[in-house]
């Protein structure tokens, strides 16, 4: 189950992969489609990473991580 940990809305625009970067603030990417397009940063909200988590941008556009790890079966 992920856990939203940032307060800033994330607006995506078609052509476009979102991800949060090693600095922890959350970058534009153009797709292999998107030939016009360059990588920018789009956050203003710093996040600290912690170990242990998987971070992503979730399909509200709020900063999500989830707990890594392998499942015991």
């Amino acid at each position: 189950m992920a856990e939203r940990i940032s307060e800033e809305r994330i607006t995506r625009e078609e052509g476009y992969l979102y991800y949060l970067g090693k600095d922890g603030f959350v970058w534009q990417n153009p797709t292999r489609s998107n030939k016009s397009g360059s990588k920018r940063k789009v956050g203003n909200e710093c996040v600290n990473r912690e170990k242990g988590y998987i971070y992503f941008v979730d399909s509200d556009g709020y900063v999500s991580r989830a707990k890594q790890g392998r499942k015991k079966e």
